[in-house]
């Protein structure tokens, strides 16, 4: 944003298509474009996604780079169309806007599952977007940036050339049709070169034309192909900025200390220790705790340590064993959120049976950057510098903790050292405004400790399944999946204040969708009560029930007597997941002799990816290792595959890590984990070589930082099996087992 200031005072131009509106359906509110959010005094006909001045072309994005390089791609479907090298391009993140909302975001919610593409299944996912656009969502989250963008910003891109060209056939007096573009620049047929830069004005005084057709996949000079990242460069020099980093002058630093037993009161404090401190300049009344200022960041946490709190109890059971206990009692018939998925009749089972418990931990997202944002209240606008997926919401509740006017809020949305669904949270904005309106006139920056932010959360529900199943002739007979967990969406609608009627599909999401043909196949998800706060935890409902569905198939194979990986494909029709699971196989030599090594594999289409993986085990004097790791997805279209690679390998460890240690546990109403050191992540030495392949047959270009995740559990407990006979159905697995 204040670069975006910066071209705003300046006379030139931009040019670039507005949202492209409407689909076959709809009011013409729908219709009609967004304003364009970074248009201003000066300017003229600026659209949102293509500034143009002297100094070159800057691309806007919509959505949060939390290292998953989401810049770079949305940069390039731009840099495509607008035959932009890609030495030049610049990119800024875009302003809370309504033109920016995000219309696949509410796609994955619709009762279809992904692999239906009949026209009422289309139909329903297309009218996602009317609510999309009316609530302003721009979010980033649900592996929803590209698909989204996908069409969009090409178009943006291809407009904008379609502008540039015709300004210099005007100029010229020539026809457009004459004119080719390359580099940033307008070329005739005599060979004159005209920059863009230099035709910016004159495009952008007319008004834009219509969408011209796309370029094909055979002419991508960008797209397809694996790009240096926009911010690699920034990052290895340290130069790139967090919300951190930003210092303006007279700035103090605070830091937060709420109650730890969640959502409960602060009774009273005492700070006298803590302004006693060297540095330490006042303590804040937040309602249920403290921002104590300083001069510094650690003196800030220093004084937040020496404060004496009188907390209220928590309102939620006390321990992870009350917490389990509450969830096993949801499992009663009145309870039913929702059975999605109900084919055949599960009761009839002749053949051999089987009936298993599955349970997993809530989960921290435990992202490398603490929660931070930086505030300013000034004359009565307050200026905020934060990390968030979720600008527009961050900015109303800013506004609102600030007691102003949503319009006298001015955000700035940074960089951020992983997200993994945590930063689509409010707090750290909320915090920082609070803080600034107690402080007018001087810049602050809020920084959480990560004690603080582990103990927060919000987290991924702690959530149980019960198992019933059967196979005969090598076949699953029937197959009945009951789940039952706390609603993740119910919480989140209450903080954002979006309302969320019906069933919460995340309960079973991960579970109900996935393409095999069981005859008789049933999966229920049971609404537990609400306990702590729940967060989007990366992959969300089929992070867990990914774990739950693929275990039980994978013991119903054992049960069978077939080799896990052909019953797999046995029940499996879809030609991409079936491609999924080939590719894995021959990747990993699965069917190989491998003396004192074991294979798991496992299967979870999710975010519309068929994703299949497979872990390699060892067994050593010093406990088990992971020796290999394979992965195969499918994403319809590849845009960046280097960059895909990079969030299939990050997203499996990420899986991989919380399959092994990751645990939140409560006593006494508080959470027992606060760092890395007792929440360990996979460490390198422990993390095996990862191989990925990428296939592209689905029909639709699909969305990859959260499918990997899923199978990566199962995958590691299957092989687990496989090497020792130990059937762990628990998480994490190192309450079972003993690894190196």
């Amino acid at each position: 944003m204040g670069r975006l200031r910066t071209i705003a005072r300046r006379t030139f131009l931009i040019g670039s298509a507005a949202i492209v509106g409407g689909v076959a359906f709809g009011t013409y509110a729908y219709r009609k474009p967004h304003a364009n959010p970074i248009a201003g005094a000066g300017i003229g006909a600026i659209t949102p996604y293509v500034l143009i001045d002297p100094e070159g072309v800057t691309i806007i994005t919509p959505r949060a780079e939390m290292g998953q390089g989401i810049h770079s791609t949305l940069a390039a479907l731009v840099a495509e169309e607008l035959d932009l090298p890609w030495d030049q391009v610049r990119v800024m993140h875009g302003p809370p806007a309504a033109a920016y909302y995000n219309a696949a975001m509410l796609e994955e919610g619709v009762p279809f599952a992904p692999t239906d593409e009949s026209w009422l299944a289309e139909t329903a996912r297309g009218a996602m977007a009317i609510p999309a656009k009316f609530l302003a969502l721009q979010i980033t989250g649900g592996s929803t940036s590209t698909p989204d963008a996908y069409e969009k910003m090409r178009a943006a891109g291809a407009v904008a050339r379609a502008a540039l060209v015709q300004a210099a056939a005007r100029r010229l007096g020539v026809g457009a049709d004459t004119l080719t573009t390359q580099d940033g620049a307008v070329i005739a047929a005599d060979g004159t070169r005209i920059p863009y830069t230099d035709l910016a004005v004159e495009a952008a005084a007319s008004d834009l034309p219509a969408v011209p057709p796309l370029k094909p996949r055979e002419n991508w000079r960008l797209l397809g192909t694996s790009l240096p990242r926009i911010d690699m460069v920034e990052k290895s020099t340290g130069t790139a900025q967090f919300a951190g980093d930003i210092r303006l002058p007279g700035m103090r630093f605070a830091t937060v200390r709420m109650n730890p037993a969640i959502g409960a009161a602060m009774n009273g404090f005492d700070a006298t220790a803590a302004l006693a401190l060297p540095g330490v300049e006042q303590v804040i009344d937040l309602g249920r705790g403290v921002a104590v200022v300083a001069n510094t960041t650690w003196a800030a946490m220093q004084g937040a340590n020496a404060i004496t709190f009188d907390w209220a109890a928590a309102s939620y059971p006390a321990t992870s064993e009350d917490m389990r206990a509450q969830i096993a009692a949801a499992f009663a018939a009145e309870t039913v959120d929702a059975t999605p998925r109900n084919d055949g009749d599960v009761t009839q089972a002749k053949g051999q049976t089987l009936q298993a418990e599955y349970h997993v931990p809530p989960l921290a997202h435990a992202t490398m950057e603490p929660q931070q944002a930086t505030a300013h209240l000034q004359d009565g606008r307050l200026e905020l510098w934060v990390g968030t997926q979720a600008p527009g919401f961050a900015r109303k509740a800013a506004a609102k903790a600030a007691g102003l006017a949503e319009e006298n809020v001015t955000l700035h949305t940074t960089l951020m050292g992983g997200g993994f669904g945590r930063r689509s949270e409010l707090d750290a904005s909320v915090y920082a405004a609070q803080v600034a309106a107690a402080m007018p006139g001087t810049p602050v920056l809020v920084t959480w400790s990560r004690e603080e932010d582990m103990a927060q959360g919000p987290f991924r529900p702690m959530a149980s399944a019960r198992f019933a199943g059967s196979v005969a002739d090598g076949r699953i007979e029937t197959f009945d999946l009951a789940i039952a967990a706390p609603s993740i969406m119910e919480t989140f609608g209450e903080r954002f204040g979006v309302p969320m009627a019906g069933p919460d599909s995340t309960l079973s999401q991960g579970a109900w969708e996935q393409p095999y043909t069981f005859p008789n196949y049933r999966v229920t998800a049971h609404r537990a009560p609400r306990t702590v706060p729940l967060g989007f935890w990366r992959s969300v409902g089929a992070s867990h029930n990914g774990f739950f569905h693929e275990g039980a198939v994978d013991e119903l194979a054992h049960l069978a007597g077939v080799d896990p990986l052909e019953f797999r494909l046995q029940h499996i029709t879809h030609a991409p997941s079936r491609r999924v699971l080939e590719a894995v196989a021959d990747m990993s030599g699965w069917g190989a002799p491998r003396p004192n090594r074991a294979l798991g594999v496992a299967f979870v289409l999710s975010f519309g990816v068929p994703t299949a993986e497979v872990i390699e085990v060892e067994d050593t004097p010093q406990g088990i290792r992971l020796t290999g790791a394979w992965a195969a997805v499918d994403v319809g279209t590849a845009l960046d595959p280097r960059n895909i690679e990079s969030q299939v390998s990050g997203a499996m460890v990420f899986g991989l890590s919380a399959a092994i240690n990751g645990q939140i546990t409560f006593a006494g109403g508080h959470v027992e984990q606060q760092n890395y050191w007792d929440y360990e992540p996979l460490r390198l030495h422990q993390c095996p070589e990862i191989g990925v392949r990428i296939l592209e047959t689905g029909s639709k270009i699909r969305g990859i930082g959260e499918p990997g995740t899923p199978p990566a559990a199962p995958a590691l407990a299957n092989a687990l099996f496989a090497l020792t006979g130990t059937r762990a159905r628990e998480l994490p697995l190192s309450k079972t087992f003993s690894f190196a």
